[in-house]
């Protein structure tokens, strides 16, 4: 795909996201920048480290800003913590160019994507279980039970 394209594709995919989604993209964007720093500070290319590890950081930011602290004040303390300290770990892999804090932030971002994953598939099958009640299913009379009755 051309770079035009990708940019298109990737602004249609941002614009029709759910808010869930976007909060999943912003977790891989960080990952993925964070991975390819690693890459980049292996090959002692500390230019290319810093523009990535700066994108991570930036993207860690948002994670800590888009937090609704007037919603689960108690949740969202301890979610900014967690960023606080990611974000704290990328800058001295930055400034030190160090693979040990970039390692243990990738630790800590992978995990609160998992987190957040198990909690999008819980919330889909509370949502489908809370639409399933709300069909219009009649109850089973006598002529359905024998129309799938197993004895025949």
């Amino acid at each position: 795909m051309n770079p035009q394209g990708a940019q298109n594709y990737l602004r249609t995919k941002v614009l029709t996201a759910t808010p869930e989604q976007l909060q999943l993209m912003l977790f891989d964007g960080a990952l993925r920048f964070a991975d390819q720093a690693r890459v980049a500070l292996e090959q002692k290319n500390f230019e290319q480290s810093y523009k990535l590890l700066t994108s991570a950081q930036k993207i860690v930011n948002q994670l800590s800003i888009g937090l609704k602290r007037d919603v689960a004040p108690e949740l969202c303390g301890n979610l900014a913590a967690i960023y606080a300290y990611a974000y704290r770990l990328l800058v001295k892999a930055n400034l030190k160019h160090e693979l040990a804090p970039l390692d243990e932030a990738v630790k800590l971002l992978k995990y609160q994507r998992e987190t957040w994953v198990l909690l999008l598939q819980q919330l889909s099958s509370q949502k489908a279980g809370l639409e399933a009640r709300q069909l219009d299913v009649p109850a089973p009379d006598e002529r359905m039970e024998a129309s799938i009755s197993m004895q025949g």
